[in-house]
C-alpha cells in the first residue's frame, strides 16, 4: 500500500510503498476514507534527532477516519500498550463500521488511560511512541493498524473528510473550551487568537457550548473572514493597539477567557494583556514562546493558566456528536494522498485554509 513515511529527521516524509498490516490479537484494520494535515506533523519532520523518542520510520498521520476492514483473532493481545481490554471490544465492531481514530495512545493501564484520557497517560513519558502518527504508525496511508478497538468511535454517516480532523483539531479546541467553561457564563468574553485549523473550530465550540461574545484576532484578512463564517462576533488583526481594542469590546476590564492557538511569545503577551483580572488563560498553540509566571507579574491577579493538550475519549465522542448536529462544521482543503508533500509545502507557508485533508487516491 502507499504511505507517507518518516524515513529521516529534518526532511519531508517519503512516498513509499509497504506491506498492508495484518490484524494480530485485538487490533484492527482500518482502511483510510481521509487524513488531516496538523502543525504538530511539521514539529515531529523538524526535529532534531533524539529530540523525540520515536524509532524510525513510521507513518505519519494522527488525524484519521475510515472503516473497519479487517479484525484481529483476539488470540491474546499484544504488549502494546494499547490492548488492556482483552480485545473484547474488537468484536462488537462490524466489519465496515465507519470510525475515527482517538489519536492518543499511551501505555493502556494506567489509572487515565483506564478512563480513556490517554492524552494524559502516567507513563507517557516512558513511550517510544505517543500516538497514530506519533512514533506508531497512522494514517497517511491506505490503512492503518488500530492496536484496539478502544481507540476508535463510530461517526456514522459523518464524511470522512469532516470527522478526520475533528479527532485532533475539533478534539483539541473542545477540550480547551472545556477547561475554560467555568470561566464563560452569561455576559462573558472570550478571545481566540489564531483563526486556523484549531481556531475556527474553537470559534464554533464556543458558540455551540457557551453564551459568550467571541472576539478573534489573527495576523491575516482571511483568517478573519473564517473567524466570522464560523460564528465570531468580532474580528481584528493583529496590531499594537489590539490589546486596548479587545478590552474596550469586552467591555472595558478585559476577557473572560482567551485561547492562544499560536503559542508565541508575542500572542501570549497579547493574551495576558487582553485577560481581565480572575480570568482563565489555555495556551494551546506549541510556537515555542515564553510567559514567565511570577507573582506579581504580567499576569492578572486572581487568573488560572491551562496547557490543554489534544482531549479524552469521551470529548472525541461528544465533539463529533456537535459535528453529526451541525454545529460545527471543518473547512477544509482536500489533496490526493499522492499530493501530500504539496499539501505540507502549503501547510508550513501558512497557506491552508481551515485544515488540509488527504484522501486515497
Amino acid at each position: 500500500m502507499k504511505a507517507l513515511r518518516m524515513t529521516a529527521w529534518g526532511e519531508l516524509p517519503a512516498p513509499t510503498r509497504v506491506e498492508r498490516p495484518v490484524p494480530h490479537g485485538s487490533e484492527v484494520l482500518v482502511r483510510v476514507e481521509a487524513a488531516g494535515l496538523c502543525h504538530s506533523d511539521l514539529h515531529v519532520i523538524d526535529s532534531a534527532p533524539g529530540t523525540l523518542p520515536y524509532r524510525l520510520p513510521f507513518t505519519l498521520g494522527h488525524e484519521v477516519a475510515g472503516h473497519v476492514a479487517a479484525l484481529g483473532p483476539d488470540d491474546g493481545g499484544s504488549d502494546d500498550g494499547g490492548s488492556d481490554d482483552g480485545g473484547s471490544a474488537a468484536h462488537e465492531l462490524a466489519i465496515g463500521a465507519r470510525v475515527a481514530l482517538y489519536g492518543p495512545w499511551g501505555c493502556g493501564i494506567c489509572d487515565r488511560c483506564a478512563a480513556g484520557r490517554d492524552n494524559y497517560c502516567d507513563r507517557r513519558d516512558t513511550l517510544a511512541w505517543h500516538g497514530a502518527g506519533l512514533g506508531r504508525d497512522g494514517g497517511l496511508a491506505e490503512y492503518v493498524l488500530v492496536p484496539s478497538a478502544r481507540h476508535l468511535v463510530p461517526i456514522d454517516g459523518l464524511a470522512a473528510d469532516q470527522a478526520a480532523p475533528l479527532s485532533d483539531a475539533g478534539l483539541t479546541s473542545y477540550h480547551a473550551v472545556s477547561g475554560l467553561r467555568h470561566a464563560l457564563g452569561e455576559g462573558s468574553t472570550a478571545v481566540v487568537i489564531g483563526v486556523g485549523g484549531l481556531g475556527h473550530l474553537a470559534v464554533q465550540i464556543l458558540r455551540a457550548t457557551t453564551p459568550s461574545r467571541i472576539l478573534a484576532v489573527d495576523i491575516r484578512e482571511e483568517a478573519l473572514a473564517l473567524a466570522h463564517r464560523s460564528g465570531a462576533h468580532f474580528g481584528t488583526l493583529l496590531r499594537a493597539d489590539t490589546a486596548g481594542v479587545l478590552r474596550a469590546e469586552s467591555g472595558g476590564p478585559g476577557a473572560d477567557a482567551v485561547l492562544d492557538f499560536v503559542g508565541t511569545t508575542a500572542s501570549m503577551e497579547l493574551a495576558t494583556s487582553t485577560l481581565r483580572a480572575g480570568g482563565a488563560l489555555a495556551v494551546v498553540g506549541s510556537g515555542g514562546g515564553h510567559l514567565t509566571v511570577r507573582k506579581p507579574g504580567v499576569l492578572p491577579q486572581g487568573c488560572t493558566l491551562s496547557l490543554p493538550f489534544w482531549g479524552s475519549h469521551p470529548e472525541l465522542t461528544e465533539v463529533i456528536a456537535l459535528a453529526r448536529s451541525g454545529a460545527v462544521h471543518v473547512e477544509t482543503e482536500r489533496f490526493p494522498l499522492s499530493a501530500g508533500l504539496e499539501a505540507f509545502e502549503l501547510l508550513r507557508r501558512g497557506r491552508v485554509r481551515g485544515r488540509a485533508v488527504l484522501v486515497p487516491d
